[in-house]
């Protein structure tokens, strides 16, 4: 049994299980369970609309595998935003593997296309999306990424789901030269319930040393800090988050203990370019891809991960508190290929 199938079976027993249990005994769990399959499913309609549908209808010109088949896919891959090298590699990948199993038929391969995507995320590895949270003392979240790839809202989305796990949530304003960033973070942290530390025209490192000595006296567990996304000037950035991290592990040993980057899905291989860029001058943990359900090209997920080598660990399909995601590369698959199931 392939990948596909086993993530396909899975999905179908656990809707089947949830169709058995009476409205009234479904547990929270369950039920937040589903509404995440049914986030996910919402959110990549526009991919799923745009690219499934091509490789299913591709599946239907050509019966039989051949050149013209894999020159049509290569396009399709490339206009999913899965990316040029990652696109080349895959259809390499694939060519053996049609070679070694001696695949004819084109229906049999479309699961084989699935299961190699899922392969080229996952690629042996230990992929985790979880959070490093801390039993002892604050987790810091240091959030990085350019101007209006939704970075602050992200910020605010994350507190609310924390503040919902019950933690005591404090956001840090680092970004602290740009006109209205202070009082916009602080206006989310009154809305979230959030405790707040920020001052306008100040240097971010100090008012970052500030916040995390405020966080430690009222017992923060989640303390999310704010920076400036300004990638102009890559070396004048470097500096400042060097100076940030020399700080933040002064007040709070081996913090932050996530570096998260947010990147806005729908700008394709320009996301894919930041990454790269914020990767050269930031340890970074992990990605936040924002604004997905507003694209056709959820592709980035796969290349994203190819190229920069970095786990997404939230996913953004909307603008309610309740739209940001923790990433799950089964329901990410599921979500983009249910009309195939």
């Amino acid at each position: 049994m392939g990948l596909f199938d086993k993530i396909k079976n899975k999905f179908i027993k656990k809707k089947e299980e949830i169709e058995e249990i009476k409205e009234n005994e479904i547990t929270e769990e369950q039920k937040e369970e589903q509404e995440n399959i049914e986030t996910y499913d919402k959110g990549l309609e526009k991919t799923r609309k745009e690219f499934v549908s091509k490789l299913s209808l591709l599946g239907i010109k050509y019966h039989k595998v051949s050149e013209e088949y894999f020159e049509e896919l290569e396009n399709l891959l490339i206009m999913a935003d899965i990316g040029v090298n990652t696109t080349f590699e895959f259809l390499d990948r694939l060519r053996d593997r049609v070679k070694k199993e001696k695949i004819t038929d084109t229906e049999y391969l479309t699961e084989v296309i699935v299961d190699e995507l899922l392969i080229i995320y996952v690629n042996g590895e230990s992929i985790s999306d979880k959070i490093n949270i801390q039993e002892d003392g604050p987790t810091v979240i240091l959030m990085v990424g350019v101007n209006g790839v939704g970075k602050t809202t992200t910020i605010a989305k994350l507190a609310h789901k924390y503040q919902k796990n019950g933690k005591k949530v404090m956001l840090i304003a680092g970004d602290t030269f740009r006109a209205g960033a202070v009082a916009q973070l602080e206006d989310w942290a009154n809305k979230t319930k959030s405790l707040f530390y920020g001052k306008d025209n100040a240097d971010p490192a100090s008012v970052i040393y500030d916040g995390l000595e405020q966080a430690k006296n009222e017992n923060a567990d989640i303390v999310l800090i704010d920076t400036a996304g300004r990638l102009q000037n890559k070396v004048n950035l470097m500096k400042e988050l060097e100076k940030i991290n020399k700080v933040i592990d002064r007040v709070i040993p081996k913090a932050p203990h996530e570096t998260l980057l947010v990147i806005d899905s729908a700008t394709g291989q320009n996301g894919i370019m930041q990454a790269k860029a914020f990767k050269e001058i930031t340890n970074i943990t992990g990605l936040v891809l924002t604004k997905m359900d507003g694209t056709a090209k959820g592709g980035i997920v796969l290349a994203i991960k190819e190229e920069v080598n970095i786990p997404v660990k939230f996913i953004g399909f909307g603008e309610k508190m309740t739209d940001l995601q923790n990433f799950d590369i089964e329901k990410y698959i599921y979500g983009l290929f249910k009309d195939m199931m």
